[in-house]
């Protein structure tokens, strides 16, 4: 479903995937880096929003300001926080009885993480293949939100060690999936996101 997302630079591309019985979260997933060809119709993105919509959650994705239609440019960051939090107050505001979680992958899931960490309204972050190499993490340790991350065995990347040694410095709640063979654009496996993002969110509750 497209729905209008009013972002401070202009206009975003948007849609809400919605699941086919009774909703349990809503969600805002962030697409990888616009510079890199990340778009919220990556495959990873749209695998990954029908695993969370099998678990039940509501999920907006958009795109960041100058990808496909969206109005503005990019910013390398700052101004694509601000996107995401137009993103989340949209979703706050469908769906004000519901939690409200951020998800991302890639540069998405710096994006995804940071903000909801930051945001009074998220209770859960999720991020797939994140960037630890490339952004500060350092404020998801402290935002006391239950964690989830996916995470290629045999990310090109961002090595799988360095994500479970971020996963060690994180407080319960907090689950890490890695998903074997799977490098960082998850080809050919990228279904296998989102069944991982099903089996880690179907008995979460938050």
């Amino acid at each position: 479903m497209i729905v209008d997302l009013s972002g401070p630079a202009g206009r975003l591309e948007a849609v809400i995937d919605l699941p086919a019985d009774a909703l349990r979260a809503a969600v805002v997933l962030a697409h990888p880096h616009p510079e890199f060809g990340g778009s919220m119709r990556s495959r990873v993105v749209h695998e990954a929003a029908k695993g969370m919509n099998r678990a039940g959650c509501a999920v907006l994705r958009f795109n960041f300001r100058g990808v496909g239609t969206s109005a503005g440019r990019f910013t390398g960051g700052d101004g694509e926080v601000r996107d995401m939090i137009a993103a989340l107050d949209l979703m706050q505001s469908r769906h004000p009885d519901l939690p409200l979680w951020t998800a991302g992958y890639s540069f998405g899931a710096w994006v995804a993480l940071a903000t909801g960490a930051a945001h009074p309204a998220v209770s859960a972050l999720v991020g797939i293949a994140p960037p630890l190499d490339a952004h500060d993490f350092s404020m998801v340790a402290g935002a006391g939100k239950a964690v989830f991350l996916v995470h290629g065995e045999d990310d090109d990347l961002i090595d799988v060690k360095e994500v479970r040694r971020f996963y060690a410095t994180l407080p319960e709640p907090r689950e890490l999936v890695t998903i074997g063979h799977a490098d960082h654009a998850f080809d050919g496996q990228a279904g296998e996101v989102g069944d991982a993002l099903y089996e880690l969110l179907s008995d979460f509750s938050a």
